[in-house]
Formats: C-alpha cells, structure tokens, sequence
C-alpha cells in the first residue's frame, strides 16, 4: 500500500501531519470568523488539498483511508473534520514491520 506513488502521497500526508502547522495553513472558522490552529487540531482535507496541488476529493480519499487503517484521528468541528495522526497506532505499526511482518 505504501510502495505506490498514492502510498508516497500518504506518507507525505503523515509526515506532514507531525507539525500541521509548518505545512498547512491555519483554517479560519466559519463561526465568529476565529482561526483554527492546525498544531491543536489537525489538519482539513481541504488544507491538505491545498498543500499538495492535488484536489480536495483525492486528499479526502489519502485521509480516509488512513482514518480507516487508524493512523489518523478525526475530529468534526461544526462542517469540517480535522485530521490528526494517532501516535499510538503508528507506533504499533511500526513495531509490526520492525518484527518482519
């Protein structure tokens, strides 16, 4: 899955993800016009999008399916969900490929 060009995509998503705030821009919410700080929440789809040049229904489907595999976390807040790498998942992960899986 990861060997792929979309398997590079991914890994660039989740290395992003690590400082959301170095590689996205902050969102501003659509409530009372506040800014979203992408370091306490995540990440958009649509900034994720915007940082890769790709459109917002591919980075949809990058972010699901790691949502799925449970490398991200999600979080709504108001329409949009934010997405958020889950350290614990990925640190098992790794422990499987460290093992020969």
């Amino acid at each position: 899955m990861l060997r792929t060009s979309a398997g590079r995509t991914r890994l660039v998503i989740l290395e992003w993800l690590k400082d959301p705030a170095a590689h996205v821009p902050a969102q501003r919410s659509r409530h009372r016009n506040r800014r979203i700080d992408p370091a306490e929440h995540g990440a958009t789809a649509e900034a994720v999008a915007a940082a890769l040049g790709i459109p917002r229904r591919v980075a949809e489907t990058h972010l699901a399916l790691l949502a799925d595999l449970g490398l991200l976390r999600t979080r709504r807040i108001r329409r949009r969900t934010y997405y958020r790498r889950d350290e614990f998942r990925i640190a098992e992960v790794a422990r499987l490929f460290e093992k020969g899986w």
